[in-house]
């Protein structure tokens, strides 16, 4: 219901007056729209980037991390977030929940907006780029129905956040970054807070990573023009991409790709959103696939 009238709202919007540019990144996330009666939502239009977890569940590893989430002096602030802007905005995976519940993503924010780390919000983070807004984040690892024994490629790290929520819930995760100073970052960072499970790679992430191929899920933190190849190559028979498809700074549309078990590809619209663009090939510039 909440997106169903967010989206007529939006639409609304759009055609009468236009939108108003939000925040911009390369890696884990974009920029958007604010959306109505919230806090801003920079990614989003009106409708709305190593080891697992040491314990298991009744499903099977990975689960939930067992560090120091209530210790941290953040529990109160995380968990107020995931109340209010997760749970309170539909998302219903219990797995999709206690990863947001775990990751410290006062770790993957500039220091000097830690206070405001579990605001629902884009912030910056290094190399003028952002880290996503959490329900953004949260939505879109919903959608791809992961399971504890997914390996799962990410094409745009950023400060690593999504990297690490994905990391909560499945067994590998593969991150491509085009830009080098986010990746090297993104990887110290990653292996400090203990998600061993996730491998980053610097390179251009419309070509994926075929050494590491297939995966049974793959998401996409920049828009596109068109859904790659490659990615498509690489996704595992019976797996499911999230990408947002769309113009260059302008409003997009998450998409949900669905690869069937005979190969057939079947497409579905989620959201309006606005990414920054995907860069490399897909611009018709070649950096280095992956390293």
């Amino acid at each position: 219901m909440r997106r169903g009238v967010l989206l007529a709202v939006f639409l609304l919007f759009c055609a009468a007056s236009g939108w108003t540019r939000g925040g911009s990144e390369a890696g884990d996330g974009g920029g958007g729209l604010p959306e109505a009666g919230a806090e801003s939502h920079p990614e989003i239009g009106a409708a709305a980037g190593e080891d697992r977890a040491g314990t298991e569940g009744e499903d099977g590893p990975p689960g939930p991390r067992p560090r120091d989430a209530e210790t941290d002096g953040y529990a109160a602030a995380r968990e107020a977030l995931v109340e209010r802007a997760i749970i309170g905005a539909g998302i219903s995976d219990p797995r999709v929940i206690a990863a947001m519940r775990s990751v410290p993503r006062h770790e993957f924010v500039l220091p000097e907006h830690r206070s405001l780390a579990y605001r629902d919000t884009a912030l910056p983070i290094n190399a003028g780029q952002t880290i996503s807004q959490p329900y953004v984040v949260a939505f879109m690892t919903e959608a791809l129905a992961l399971e504890p024994t997914d390996t799962v490629l990410e094409v745009g790290t950023g400060s690593g956040y999504q990297a690490a929520v994905l990391a909560e819930i499945v067994e590998s995760v593969y991150s491509v970054e085009i830009i080098d100073v986010l990746a090297q970052s993104a990887r110290e960072r990653l292996d400090r807070l203990g998600y061993d499970n996730v491998t980053v790679a610097r390179g251009d992430g419309y070509y994926g990573l075929e050494h590491a191929a297939p995966f049974d899920a793959v998401i996409v933190t920049a828009a596109a023009g068109h859904i790659p190849p490659p990615l498509m190559d690489q996704l595992r028979p019976g797996g499911r991409m999230v990408i947002p498809v769309g113009p260059v700074y302008s409003v997009q549309v998450l998409i949900l790709v669905e690869k069937q078990p005979g190969g057939e590809v079947t497409t579905r619209q989620l959201l309006p959103v606005r990414f920054v663009p995907m860069t490399g090939q897909v611009q018709g510039d070649d950096p280095a696939r992956g390293e």
